[in-house]
């Protein structure tokens, strides 16, 4: 199935949904809409991949592995050593395929809220202090920079190798909305 865009029919009613873009593009976010939109359960990713102190979880290929073969669920689309994994259980990809600049935008106002007000994210982890924007390259903010231009590679090679997955091209926050009130709608 060649890409489709935010107007375009979904080929059936989606029921394994994966969420694609840099970080700071939203991918949380639109998953639990769409769960929330469909009745499906929202496996938030980040939260089975970090352990405290930002430490991988031992068990995060198990809990991927047995969330991924439900019959129902939507994600987020990261972490290399579940991407294939993730891809071959997905009927439907949706690709946050969003400029630069949005991004960046995004990330940061997301970063220092959570870091201002000390929001506790997954197992009691919180953003590392502002300044280390300086000093650590893998920096959530330097990180959406420098591989925002990676998403769009991951897509190309997905397509090679799952050419039957749908996958939905959204470039911006308009497309997001118009694909939601639509073609998402009409399959729910």
């Amino acid at each position: 199935m060649p890409l489709v865009g935010p107007e375009d029919r979904l080929p059936g009613c989606p029921k394994r949904i994966l969420v694609a873009g840099t970080s700071g593009s939203g991918k949380t976010t639109l998953a639990s809409r769409i769960g929330t939109l469909l009745g499906i359960e929202h496996v938030e990713i980040d939260g089975l991949y970090h352990g405290p102190n930002w430490t991988p979880r031992e068990q995060f290929l198990v809990d991927v592995t047995t969330f991924s073969s439900a019959p129902r669920w939507v994600t987020e689309w990261q972490y290399r050593s579940v991407r294939d994994l993730l891809a071959d259980e997905a009927d439907l990809l949706v690709w946050l395929d969003l400029s630069r600049g949005t991004v960046m935008r995004q990330v940061i106002v997301r970063t220092v809220q959570r870091r201002l007000g000390r929001k506790v994210l997954w197992n009691g982890n919180i953003e590392p202090p502002l300044h280390t924007f300086f000093s650590d390259r893998d920096h959530i903010v330097r990180w959406a920079w420098n591989t925002h231009r990676t998403s769009a590679l991951r897509i190309a090679a997905l397509r090679d190798r799952r050419p039957d997955l749908t996958i939905v091209r959204l470039r911006t926050h308009a497309d997001i909305e118009r694909w939601i009130a639509g073609p998402l709608q009409t399959r729910a």
